[in-house]
């Protein structure tokens, strides 16, 4: 998984070509913390399909606010640059989350 910083951000998600899945989680996030391991497992399972990233939007809040990312957590799936799908707050399930992963991939 991809570690997303405010300096990679564009590169890595906004520049990239193919789908690119966001984990938006906060320090201190408990639902964040909870998805996480989920999250990676997901990685593990569809990487091949799709670019898994992550970002801690304490630690860019402006690229989140950019992102129109304002409570978390947020799933979030890019093509080519574009977001195409997200998950917010409580929408962001286990089943959820596969379910959106598995409609992009086809």
């Amino acid at each position: 998984m991809v570690e997303l910083t405010k300096e990679n951000f564009e590169d890595e998600v906004l520049k990239a070509e193919g789908l690119i899945f966001v984990d938006y989680y906060g320090t201190g996030c408990i639902p964040c913390e909870a998805l996480m391991p989920f999250v990676h497992a997901c990685a593990e399972k569809y990487g091949d399909k799709m670019k898994f990233t992550k970002l801690n939007t304490a630690n860019a809040r402006r690229v989140a606010i950019g992102q129109q990312v304002l409570g978390l957590p947020v799933m979030a799936i890019y093509k080519d640059g574009k977001k195409i799908d997200e998950l917010i707050k409580d929408d962001a399930t286990e089943p959820n989350i596969e379910c959106m992963i598995k409609h992009h991939i086809g």
